[in-house]
């Protein structure tokens, strides 16, 4: 896989990606992808510009708020649906769609949706899961933009018990190519010594509806 070049406002130098070859799946990360400064910039811009909600979800057949913040957002076909709601894509803010077009051309890749989470402090948390609803296809590549502050990231494999956890910090871009959703789940923790905000965006493809 060839290097990521950093976007174009930035200087044009290649940073190595460490790869973690798992069974069944492949993980690449590039530390500080986005630097400081531009990181920052856009975690203030998108935490007070943007139109986030806390939706219910159904788990074990009640209604809970989901214990984050999101935003799903991108092309008008690309509806969302999981743990029994379907989510309607807002239209791009500005920025996401900058930040979506820089990943989808140093990834060589085609996302057109992202959910974005805010995790406003450490008790909020995402809990086990797989991105693998039916729009996104078998064998989906997602990739993971943090901005913010760092927050442990965590992979188990579905059946076979071996486990990877990630120290995911600010600016860093995270790919989980195919298969990974299919054999693995993937999780963000509580961690009460998380005390300031952490912004991820999650990149998607969807296919055109028929």
């Amino acid at each position: 896989m060839p290097d990521l070049l950093q976007s174009d406002n930035q200087a044009a130098v290649k940073r190595q990606a460490q790869r973690f070859l798992l069974p069944e799946a492949e993980l690449w990360l590039w530390k500080q992808w986005l630097p400081a400064q531009k990181s920052q910039h856009y975690l203030s811009r998108l935490q007070q510009e943007l139109d986030w909600q806390q939706p219910q979800l159904w788990l074990f057949g009640k209604a809970v708020l989901i214990p984050r913040l999101q935003v799903w957002m991108g092309e008008p076909h690309c509806c969302y649906r999981y743990s029994g709601v379907t989510f309607q894509p807002q239209p791009w803010h500005p920025l996401v769609w900058q930040l979506t077009q820089w990943v989808n051309r140093q990834l060589n890749r085609q996302f057109n949706a992202v959910l974005l989470n805010l995790y406003r402090q450490g008790e909020e948390h995402m809990g086990w899961h797989s991105d693998d609803e039916p729009e996104l296809g078998d064998a989906p590549d997602i990739a993971s933009l943090s901005l913010g502050q760092g927050r442990r990231f965590d992979l188990k494999h579905k059946t076979e018990g071996h486990q990877l956890s990630l120290l995911l910090e600010d600016g860093d871009l995270l790919l989980m190519a195919a298969p990974c959703q299919q054999f693995w789940q993937h999780r963000v923790p509580k961690q009460k010594q998380a005390d300031s905000v952490r912004l991820n965006l999650t990149f998607r493809y969807i296919k055109s509806a028929p």
